[in-house]
């Protein structure tokens, strides 16, 4: 797997995918700049060889050139992270991307206009991929956030760069992580799935049934494994079309020797809101009228002792309803168990919208050993895609 620490940049000038796809507020301020900071390491490395960097990225889902999706109100935050000024360019190809390109000197960094105001970008065009690979001497895909779409910035520019490509900083940990989990390593691995819907983690757990030792499974989810197992739910979240489903993942576990657990008892309240009554109740006993919104207090004793047993955890999804104050127990505990189970020397990999999200509104976020940057990318490594964007440098 080549990455930048395999190449001198001196003079060169680096094209790199990153994934500045950033929240902004009614006054374009940049919310959240997580992903700016993460793609500080590869760029960093790049200039103190005395390369330059191009950086490209995308923005939202503009249709054609829409002034609120523009990359320019994001450069004060990008040369405030980096503590250097950051050139623009008002387009990422013509003769505006490549005169600013070419004048670029050693130590410099441009970022150039939103990828998706061309509509080639989605669509994989391997003219505009050409006219981005111009800009620079060497690729550099650092974006794990879009490593699963064949998009034309991501994996097609690749093929112009037979030699001169490879894996940013970032991009080679999110690679290095997973392969961690999925394929070197240490037992007894516990997966945490949580979450709505079991038809969004389907493909996950038949593909890391064969990798793990146990499966947590929590959250919504929970209520369609009960429901198929006999159990009275109330009117807590299910899909009744996969009961046959869930009790064939119990089947395939049993099988493999992976042991599944699911809450016992949960937080129940008479209403979806943060207000409603509740009160703690079995897991098979839900009255009518109820609905689960939270892991309960045996639940959690129970996953506790498999968490700090682990060596290897994955967590994605969580336990509850973490949105609102009075059901984000279950999560914080989680969070805590596993905080404990990486302190005395457990890998943890944390990934997926909501459990990074619950991660860092926790504070957890130094707890992990890793917190993946990449939803949907980190899904589909996990169901066991080759993602385009890693394919093409690889190739």
């Amino acid at each position: 797997m080549k990455t930048i620490f395999d190449i001198n940049f001196k003079d060169k000038k680096a094209i790199i995918r990153v994934d500045f796809n950033v929240p902004l507020d009614e006054n374009f301020k940049v919310t959240d700049a997580t992903r700016v900071e993460a793609a500080k390491p590869t760029i960093d490395k790049i200039l103190s060889d005395g390369g330059s960097v191009i950086l490209m990225s995308h923005l939202g889902r503009p249709k054609g050139v829409q002034e609120e999706f523009s990359l320019k109100h994001i450069v004060n935050k990008v040369a405030e992270v980096l503590n250097i000024p950051i050139k623009f360019a008002s387009d990422c190809i013509g003769d505006v991307a490549q005169n600013a390109a070419s004048n670029l000197k050693s130590g410099e960094v441009l970022l150039l206009e939103n990828l998706r105001f061309h509509p080639e970008e989605e669509a994989g065009d391997v003219d505009f991929a050409k006219q981005l690979s111009q800009l620079g001497d060497i690729y550099v895909n650092d974006a794990f956030g879009t490593a699963h779409r064949a998009h034309a910035s991501t994996t097609i520019i690749a093929k112009f760069f037979p030699q001169n490509k490879c894996f940013g900083a970032l991009l080679a940990k999110e690679i290095e992580s997973l392969n961690k989990v999925l394929q070197n390593s240490q037992k007894p691995v516990t997966a945490v799935l949580g979450g709505s819907k079991v038809s969004s983690k389907i493909t996950v757990i038949e593909n890391i049934l064969d990798k793990v030792d146990h499966m947590i499974i929590g959250g919504g989810m929970t209520f369609t494994f009960v429901k198929a197992l006999g159990g009275k739910i109330g009117n807590s979240i299910s899909e009744d079309d996969k009961q046959d489903l869930a009790l064939e993942i119990l089947r395939l576990a049993k099988e493999k020797n992976v042991q599944i657990h699911i809450p016992i008892d949960v937080v129940a309240a008479n209403a979806f809101a943060n207000d409603a009554q509740t009160q703690i109740v079995d897991v098979n006993h839900i009255p009518d009228g109820w609905q689960g919104l939270d892991a309960g207090p045996k639940s959690l004793e129970n996953f506790k002792k498999v968490i700090l047993k682990s060596k290897t955890i994955l967590w994605n999804g969580p336990l509850g309803v973490f949105e609102m104050k009075n059901f984000a127990n279950g999560t914080i505990q989680l969070g805590n168990f596993i905080a404990e189970a990486t302190e005395n020397g457990a890998f943890s990999l944390v990934g997926g919208g909501d459990s990074v999200a619950a991660v860092k509104q926790f504070g957890f976020e130094d707890k992990m050993s890793y917190v993946s940057t990449g939803g949907g990318a980190m899904l589909e490594m996990l169901e066991g895609k080759t993602l385009p964007g890693i394919a093409a440098i690889l190739s």
